[in-house]
């Protein structure tokens, strides 16, 4: 009897273990319906750079949907980030980019946002823009040639 209820628990553990492997399966196979916008990454992260450094950086995306990706709007948090976005029409598997500008004459954390709205089932996408801007180094002051018509020692 011991034998048959050791049986009895492993019939029924394999069975609920296939159950739980299709469910997840189906899972994993449904189908979304619409235009899907895919990040790479959903952090636009300029690191540690010296003040007046290049402010552009890029978010890279795909449309992995079955129906055209429209942006409709991007939107940054103020105005020291400017995105920029593709107007036309995102086709099913293209890769397209999205364009962030940060001031970068401001010394200090980026802590920012871009608020993306598209064509999809979904709230706005949201892309954190992070870094850290360092002074810029102080240019070696050199004493300028004295201007005039005598030349010092004259």
């Amino acid at each position: 009897m011991n034998i048959f209820k050791v049986l009895l628990v492993l019939t029924l553990s394999l069975g609920l273990g296939v159950t739980i492997q299709a469910q997840a399966d189906a899972a994993a196979t449904e189908v979304v319906d619409g235009p899907v916008m895919s990040f790479d990454n959903l952090v636009v992260d300029y690191g540690q750079i010296e003040q007046h450094s290049d402010p552009l950086r890029v978010a890279k995306f795909t449309n992995t949907g079955n129906a055209p990706l429209i942006i409709k709007n991007a939107r940054g948090s103020c105005g020291c980030t400017v995105p920029t976005y593709p107007k036309e029409p995102i086709m099913p598997g293209e890769t397209a980019e999205i364009e962030v500008r940060y001031d970068t004459k401001r010394v200090g954390t980026i802590n920012k946002t871009v608020t993306l709205t598209t064509n999809e089932n979904r709230d706005p996408i949201v892309l954190k823009v992070k870094g850290k801007i360092a002074k810029a180094a102080k240019e070696e002051s050199v004493p300028k040639p004295k201007t005039g018509l005598f030349k010092p020692g004259n």
